[in-house]
């Protein structure tokens, strides 16, 4: 159980960041982000598993796999399309406030 209290520390975070923001996120893009980040984790995943590249503690599983791959494997991936928009539009937010109150940071300028 010790990866699902691991993919929890990423999920529950991206998880809030997403609902707080829930009416800035594109909900469409993010579906099919994760629909493109899930297909390819299942695949590589079982590939580096297959080739014995990458081995887990199966005492620190679930016990649910899909293919060689543990469940708590797609939680990253997840966490991060979900936390991404979110930190996206805190970051832009942030700006758009330095810029309305003068403290915008300065931009290196090239002197080539």
């Amino acid at each position: 159980m010790a990866y699902l209290w691991l993919s929890l520390a990423f999920m529950v975070p991206a998880v809030l960041a997403a609902v707080a923001l829930r009416h800035r996120i594109h909900w469409a893009a993010v579906g099919v982000t994760t629909l493109v980040l899930l297909i390819l984790t299942a695949v590589f995943d079982n590939v580096i598993i297959g080739l014995d590249i990458v081995r887990y503690g199966h005492e620190h599983l679930m016990g649910l796999y899909l293919g060689l791959a543990p469940l708590e494997d797609f939680s990253y991936p997840l966490a991060g399309v979900l936390l991404l928009p979110a930190a996206w539009h805190l970051l832009r937010a942030r700006r758009r406030t330095d810029v309305q109150l003068g403290t915008e940071p300065q931009t290196r300028q090239d002197h080539g």
